[in-house]
């Protein structure tokens, strides 16, 4: 008898058949389904059975304008302005088959998951609002299960989504989010988020080092950094690390695709 794998299940990408006297040890089959997309520096064929988005700091304490960061007078606009287009984005993805993977910045309550260099980036003088410190509002920043670490409203999670928490500027260091993406069986990232030229871009480079083929989608990122910021991640990951491209170019190709 083979044990219920539905579809809902993440994890029935990576499993056995199980029965009282029997194990096989293939693993599901997943049919090939690939789109064709307009990408830099080359057009692109992605297999949709093979891919994920990997959605980077799309939090309260990064685009929320009650957040850490315009608590300490950074314009947030530019943090902000991919979550209407992933909204948007997301439904396509979904219906394709695409896992989406939700990747906050989540770090300890006591903070031992924090070495001196993370938190120096921010309290440079041991004295500002750095991550731990309570905000005006009662929450801490950026601290794991706080409203500083939840997605904004905008970005509603589905059952099927999938959950990690990461304390670096990169997703991978000391979290579950290498072996989340090897049991989805996935080959091709996605990357989405805040922001541009920092954290996504941080986890897109560990991603390209592990062997993943990474695809940054322009529209679905943003930065409150200066605009030469995004200019050369998204020349140095064109040039270094894979590709970019547009929801645009990506909804293109997903209308293509058989129901």
């Amino acid at each position: 008898m083979t044990r219920n794998t539905g579809t809902r299940n993440t994890w029935a990408r990576n499993t056995w058949t199980l029965s009282a006297d029997h194990v096989d040890l293939r693993r599901p089959v997943r049919k090939p389904r690939p789109v064709e997309i307009g990408a830099l520096p080359q057009r692109l064929t992605l297999d949709l059975a093979r891919t994920a988005l990997v959605a980077v700091d799309l939090q309260n304490d990064f685009c929320h304008p009650d957040g850490w960061l315009a608590s300490i007078g950074v314009d947030v606009s530019g943090a902000a302005a991919p979550i209407a287009a992933l909204a948007s984005a997301l439904p396509g993805l979904r219906a394709a088959g695409v896992p989406v993977v939700w990747l906050n910045w989540g770090n300890r309550p006591d903070r031992a998951d924090l070495p001196p260099g993370v938190r120096h980036v921010y309290d440079p003088d041991g004295a500002s609002t750095g991550i731990g410190d309570p905000l005006p509002g009662g929450s801490r920043v950026l601290e794991l299960g706080s409203w500083s670490a939840g997605l904004v409203d905008e970005l509603v999670p589905e059952p099927g989504d999938l959950h990690v928490a990461k304390h670096r500027m990169s997703g991978f260091p000391g979290t579950v989010l290498d072996a989340v993406l090897r049991n989805l069986r996935v080959d091709t990232l996605l990357f989405a988020g805040v922001n541009t030229d920092q954290c996504v871009y941080a986890t897109l480079v560990d991603a390209a080092n592990l062997g993943y083929d990474v695809v940054l989608v322009e529209d679905l990122c943003g930065t409150t950094s200066p605009g030469f910021c995004t200019d050369a991640t998204l020349y140095n990951v064109r040039q270094c690390f894979g590709f970019t491209t547009t929801s645009a170019d990506l909804r293109a190709g997903l209308d293509t695709q058989e129901p």
